[in-house]
């Protein structure tokens, strides 16, 4: 009996010493600058572009597309590098703080005035750091010969052909999966450890096709620059319905129980 609790003490130690890192590192963020979470938020939306691009390089030099398997796990694993290049870079990426921001909000340490402020610095930053990414890709890549206008098409058309509801859902998962990273990478000690922790998660996203609102703004900004089968309205609803769908993922399913836990437990 004696041995159970100890093991028990032992892990609520752990999770509650998550939860405090998580709680100083939030508050930290939400302390800062706004001009400093604006640059840090379009660094993010920069550096997650080069995941949907190594995604058009693979599908211009595959010889399969969508629906082989090989082809599906190299383009899951290109997918997780613009993550590793954000996440291990300590950027702002609006679909961690779903999870990080709404945490010190829970505890009473931060205001809802304070939430929308992060993460209206952090998605508006990443969000045209995406959008300068695509521009540039657009116009500068396919002269070097690696990537063809079609694969950006391919890919933005996987995204935006599904059903609204579906957008909604896969949303969900998506700011899910993301939330859980967070708390995940809080927890790991080694930067060997984050970066599998990464690789394993952001290559599910990719896998599942799961709508992430700032990865997928790269993605979808590539059809609506390059193909008329992908129009604004198509944007607008998909970049509209990932977001609210990986918040509400990333605030309930992560933020609301991983908190409820920890606080019950430890009381």
């Amino acid at each position: 009996m004696s041995d159970q609790s100890a093991d028990a003490s032992t892990e609520q130690k752990t999770s509650r010493s998550i939860l405090d890192s998580i709680l100083e590192t939030a508050l930290h963020e939400m302390n800062r600058e706004r001009s400093g979470l604006l640059l840090s938020g379009l660094s993010a939306g920069l550096d997650i572009g080069f995941g949907p691009l190594m995604m058009a390089v693979v599908l211009t030099l595959s010889p399969a597309s969508f629906g082989d398997l090989t082809t599906e796990l190299l383009l899951a694993s290109v997918y997780s590098i613009g993550f590793m290049f954000v996440i291990l870079g300590r950027s702002e990426l609006f679909t961690e703080h779903t999870t990080l921001a709404v945490i010190p909000v829970l505890d009473g340490q931060a205001s809802l005035r304070d939430l929308g402020r992060l993460w209206g610095l952090v998605y508006a930053g990443n969000l045209v750091g995406g959008l300068c990414f695509t521009q540039l890709v657009v116009l500068l890549m396919p002269g070097l010969g690696v990537v063809s206008p079609d694969a950006f098409a391919e890919i933005a058309i996987k995204l935006v052909s599904h059903d609204l509801p579906w957008l909604f859902v896969g949303g969900v998962f998506a700011g899910w999966l993301m939330g859980l990273l967070a708390w995940l990478i809080t927890a790991a000690q080694e930067t060997t450890s984050r970066l599998i922790l990464v690789w394993v998660v952001a290559g599910t996203i990719g896998l599942l096709h799961l709508p992430h609102s700032i990865a997928g703004n790269v993605e979808v900004l590539f059809g609506l620059f390059v193909s008329p089968a992908v129009t604004l309205t198509d944007y607008l609803w998909f970049l509209g319905l990932a977001t609210v769908g990986n918040a509400v993922g990333g605030s309930v399913f992560v933020a609301l129980l991983k908190y409820g836990h920890v606080v019950r437990g430890a009381n």
